[in-house]
């Protein structure tokens, strides 16, 4: 198994990449019809957040335990989210942006308390993705087959705000320690535009997986770092979607 995955070092973060795309794309979707867009930044915040000061006041690494509170911050967040949108609609996405700077502000005073805290961070918000472990990819997956079967009757579904945003906050925090904060907010909003602009999901996320591979092979041959790349190509991606007529260029499923 090791031989196969070091012959073709680029299976697991192709993977990662697919599962991660697929797992947040239909979420992005929804983000975008409720009009809370910064939610991913704000609830990946409130999870780094967590982790961070756990390393900081715990002194170890302990990958469940961190995980564990990278969900519990995660869902805090969420929640604050889904009652700012309903007690004050108006001004929720200006209320979710200060959330956002809450999340990051403890997030540097959690790695300043720590000796590798600065690296850690970094971690969070740009993983290498060439570096995804086998268990990561396997939890995205899972992520992604749930998702897909949620999303099979979307209408009714997602319309409870309890199980959107508790399935939003879960799988932000389980991907954002595999690719990082910007390619979640990448794999989440990008798809999510050009289906906005009436393409199918399915071509809209065919489409980011072609980007990602792009992105990989950019950081391959420039020798860049790979989250980076990956998110900057995903984001020219979302951006191009406004190139074309909301009607008229619809892509049918």
């Amino acid at each position: 198994m090791n031989a196969l995955l070091q012959d073709n070092w680029f299976l697991l973060p192709m993977l990662a990449l697919m599962a991660g795309l697929a797992a947040l794309a239909p979420l992005g979707v929804q983000v975008l019809r409720r009009g809370v867009v910064f939610i991913d930044l704000a609830v990946a915040q409130a999870a780094a957040a967590a982790v961070l000061w756990l390393d900081a006041v715990v002194l170890h690494e302990d990958h469940g335990l961190g995980q564990l509170m990278a969900t519990a911050g995660a869902l805090l967040s969420a929640g604050g989210v889904a009652w700012m949108a309903r007690r004050w609609p108006r001004q929720r996405e200006a209320l979710i942006g200060l959330l956002y700077i809450a999340g990051a502000t403890l997030a540097m005073l959690g790695a300043r308390l720590d000796a590798h805290g600065r690296d850690r961070m970094l971690e969070l918000l740009a993983a290498d993705v060439l570096w995804a472990q086998p268990h990561q990819v396997l939890t995205l997956l899972i992520c992604a087959l749930v998702v897909s079967w949620l999303n099979r009757d979307a209408a009714s579904r997602w319309a409870r705000d309890a199980l959107f945003f508790a399935s939003f906050a879960i799988v932000a925090s389980l991907a954002v320690p595999a690719l990082g904060l910007f390619v979640v907010f990448a794999c989440l909003i990008a798809p999510a535009l050009w289906v906005e602009r009436g393409v199918a999901l399915r071509w809209a996320l065919a489409g980011g997986m072609v980007c990602s591979l792009l992105g990989l092979l950019l950081s391959w041959r420039a020798d860049w770092p790979s989250g980076a790349c990956v998110a900057l190509v995903l984001a020219i991606y979302g951006a191009c979607s406004v190139c074309i007529r909301d009607s008229s260029s619809t892509i049918h499923a």
